[in-house]
């Protein structure tokens, strides 16, 4: 028997999600046998497998010792760098600067020092997160930006905080302003530009459509000329929708691409400016949670990078 006491991170999720985190090595189909067996109890009470958990909730799992294993964090993050820059933070989130050259999270080609190994090692030597006393919460990215992107990520620093702003994401209530150089002029000084979006993973490149096609969906871009130099073009971007690759092949779908991309850009003009790092970067933050968001009180500010931390100016 395995007894599991909810701590503030394991609360307000249903017992079936918590128990996947916590008991990764049950299979799942045994869970939900376990569950109608009624051999998984919340506080000496059979429950379903939708029943909500709250914080002191004793669960109880009577199952064999060989699946009863329980999650093991990974703590190789204390070997990721101790740099970061921090942007914005207090109990709930925390809003940092990802610099060009290292990937948001891990995966089959990055090391271990990533944005979120660096946070996690940060909140580690603070004493805010200690994965012993976790059940099955991690400090989470609430978004990404990608390896040759620089600009803000926010991170959750408990679960609650995550699920508000995922759900806050999800709901346009976040808004990401970025700025990017381009390497021809915009249609318009400012305008919002609407497409057709499809990605096509084998190749990790997206098409662009003027009009809507089977696969392809809808995206939206904002954008405002900031500047002019040199024949190059200083912009706002303003998103409405999320998609991969949204700004770059967007620009670059209306004739006018990011300098130093070499997926969607001008080869000709990178080499020419003797540019070839994307110049394009996550510049502020605004939030607009709904007014019975615990996390409204984030609606007062926004959040923007140093003029320090920007690689490109005009």
């Amino acid at each position: 028997m395995i007894e599991l006491i909810v701590k503030q991170n394991d609360s307000n999720q249903r017992i079936d999600k918590f128990i996947t985190k916590a008991m990764p090595k049950l299979p799942k189909s045994m869970m939900y046998r376990l569950i109608r067996k009624k051999d998984i109890k919340i506080n000496g009470k059979h429950c379903t497998a939708d029943t909500m958990l709250n914080e002191g909730d004793v669960v109880r799992v009577y199952v064999k010792d060989d699946v009863s294993a329980l999650k093991q964090h990974d703590i190789n993050f204390i070997n990721a760098s101790p740099e970061l820059e921090i942007i914005f933070e207090d109990e709930n989130i925390l809003v940092s600067f990802k610099p060009v050259g290292i990937d948001s999270h891990s995966n089959s080609t990055s090391s271990v020092d990533t944005l979120i190994n660096r946070i996690k090692r940060y909140l580690y030597d603070k004493g805010e997160y200690i994965p012993k006393n976790e059940s099955s919460f991690a400090p989470a990215l609430c978004s990404r930006l990608d390896r040759n992107t620089s600009g803000l990520v926010i991170s959750a620093k408990n679960a609650s905080a995550l699920r508000e702003v995922n759900s806050a994401i999800q709901e346009g209530q976040i808004h990401k302003i970025y700025r990017c150089i381009t390497t021809a002029e915009p249609p318009k000084n400012e305008d919002i530009i609407t497409a057709w979006h499809c990605k096509d993973d084998g190749r990790n490149i997206v098409r662009i459509s003027d009009n809507p096609k089977e696969g392809f969906r809808e995206i939206r871009t904002g954008y405002r000329i900031i500047s002019r130099k040199n024949g190059l073009y200083l912009l706002e971007i303003r998103l409405f929708t999320g998609r991969t690759h949204q700004i770059r092949a967007h620009l670059a779908h209306i004739g006018c691409p990011v300098l130093g991309d070499g997926k969607y850009g001008d080869i000709s003009r990178n080499k020419r400016y003797g540019v070839f790092r994307q110049a394009l970067c996550a510049y502020a933050l605004e939030f607009d949670f709904s007014e019975s968001s615990p996390l409204n009180y984030l609606n007062k500010i926004r959040v923007k990078a140093p003029d320090k931390l920007l690689t490109f100016s005009l």
